[in-house]
């Protein structure tokens, strides 16, 4: 016998990965690493699972192909199962799945927790549960994405309890099952509310908080595991049955992925599909005949425009909009889709609240300070680096630079006069305020209507073909009374930045 012990009838090897994010070169390493323990163990005692959020329309080759490079490499890896994450789940609509999984994907797709709201069926890519045959064991493996409810209503699912849906499952396979498996993309919070909670788990796969679990943790008689986020980590578990009664003795580890070598399938399809998302993103969306700046410090026209085209599509009295959404400004010229994309990445949806005067002032006031402007900010669909200040419209703002935090602003005024405190306003901003990240005021939202699956690069689009648009969002909203700098980044052309695509 191998001293690894693995020929023995009922071992086998199950790797995991999760929120690799589109970092698609460190997959290609992964699929290295999967070949070569097929190589050594058998095809038949490897099984590769996938815990959501492999595909991020953040990048460039994931964008431009639709998500088709992302189901290539998972073909070419040979995956076993994978459940959806909330960036597969709400970045795309029920159509575009329905060809990414139903015609692309050879693998199925397992999660529990959500069906169409049409019906309360699932597509036919789509399984509660399956079972997968490894070397003599018997895997039942169900799935679960975190329920984001009103957004999934907006694409025509509905979401179930995941705690009861993974419950359901786990009571219909443990009689047939020699190992029950969850992939969890709800985080581990809730991955440690499964496993107390539902008796008969074996092994919980974790993700969507990007936890690395370098040791398991065991809870009772259920093993929790996540490899991180990036795919800078696999996870690893040996399972075999006990030599000296029922039962299975497991083992897990996450393994290093950096310094494996990329598979040269995997880097063969990363490289064809830059070459097709490269074509599909050249498209030209507007012409501008000068440049738009764009600042995250300080007012600026493309901001400007963001903030206005927020307001218009949702048809409300003011728009708002952190700045940090921009990663730079736009030259004169061709403006493409790939352009569009590279300074506006984020999934981030439109959405109309209704808010207070008072809320919006709290806000304004906190966009006039570095400690706001310079907030990082992680996660919700965010793929800048710092808050940046508020870009308006609808909203005319005198303040004093010079006055103190909290008290630098001397007048607000919307179109129909001044802004009240008491009054409630319709806002058209973006739907990360409403999880109370950035300017906290904005998540007292009420009345929100969510705009899905319209990202707000593609209302950026619409605006730039607007010439009327254009000219005003060169208009200052913001005035300064006396000393400091003016905020209106367009008068300062040295400071101006661009993305080349």
């Amino acid at each position: 016998m191998r001293a690894d012990g693995l020929e023995a009838p009922g071992r086998v090897v199950l790797l995991h990965s999760n929120d690799l994010h589109s970092r698609l070169e460190q997959y290609a390493k992964i699929s290295s690493i999967i070949a070569e323990e097929r190589a050594r163990f058998g095809a038949d005692r490897v099984l590769v699972l996938d815990v959501g959020d492999h595909m991020d329309r953040m990048r460039k080759e994931t964008e431009g192909t639709g998500g088709r490079v992302n189901m290539a490499l998972l073909n070419e890896a040979a995956v076993d199962a994978v459940t959806l994450g909330n960036n597969e789940g709400l970045s795309w609509t029920m159509e575009t799945l329905d060809e990414l999984y139903g015609v692309h994907a050879r693998f199925p797709v397992v999660c529990a927790n959500m069906v169409r709201e049409s019906d309360g069926g699932r597509p036919s890519w789509m399984h509660s549960s399956v079972l997968v045959r490894k070397g003599g064991v018997t895997f039942g493996i169900t799935g679960a994405t975190a329920a984001f409810r009103e957004f999934y209503r907006e694409l025509g699912w509905r979401m179930l309890d995941p705690v009861e849906a993974v419950a359901g499952e786990v009571r219909r396979l443990r009689p047939a099952a020699d190992i029950v498996v969850v992939l969890s993309h709800l985080g581990l919070p809730m991955d440690r509310q499964l496993a107390e909670e539902i008796e008969g788990i074996d092994l919980i796969l974790g993700g969507h908080t990007h936890h690395l679990l370098e040791e398991p943790l065991v809870i009772g008689r259920t093993t929790v595991l996540a490899a991180g986020k990036f795919g800078g980590w696999l996870g690893r578990v040996e399972i075999g049955r006990r030599a000296d009664g029922p039962g299975f003795d497991i083992r897990a580890s996450v393994v290093s992925v950096d310094d494996a070598d990329e598979c040269p399938a995997a880097a063969g399809l990363i490289a064809r599909g830059l070459a097709e998302a490269e074509a599909a993103l050249s498209r030209v969306e507007a012409v501008l005949s000068a440049p738009l700046e764009a600042f995250d410090d300080r007012e600026s026209p493309l901001a400007n425009l963001l903030a206005a085209a927020l307001r218009r599509h949702t048809g409300a009295e003011i728009g708002l909009v952190n700045a940090g959404q921009l990663l730079g400004g736009l030259p004169a010229g061709s403006v493409t889709t790939g352009l569009l994309h590279a300074i506006c990445p984020s999934p981030i949806n439109p959405c109309r609240m209704t808010l207070t005067g008072r809320d919006i002032r709290q806000a304004l006031e906190e966009a006039l300070l570095d400690d706001w402007i310079r907030r990082p900010i992680r996660g919700f669909g965010f793929r800048g680096e710092r808050l940046g200040t508020l870009a308006v419209d609808g909203l005319t703002i005198v303040y004093d630079p010079d006055g103190p935090p909290f008290g630098k602003l001397r007048e607000v005024t919307a179109e129909d006069g001044p802004l009240e405190d008491d009054r409630p306003y319709t806002v058209g901003t973006i739907d990360m305020f409403t999880f109370g990240v950035g300017y906290e005021s904005l998540k007292h939202g009420t009345d929100i209507r969510l705009y899905l699956p319209e990202f707000i690069r593609d209302l950026l689009a619409a605006a730039l073909a607007d010439g009327s648009f254009v000219a005003d969002a060169r208009r200052s909203r913001w005035i300064a009374l006396s000393g400091g700098e003016h905020l209106q980044a367009g008068l300062h052309e040295h400071y101006n930045k661009y993305i080349e695509f």
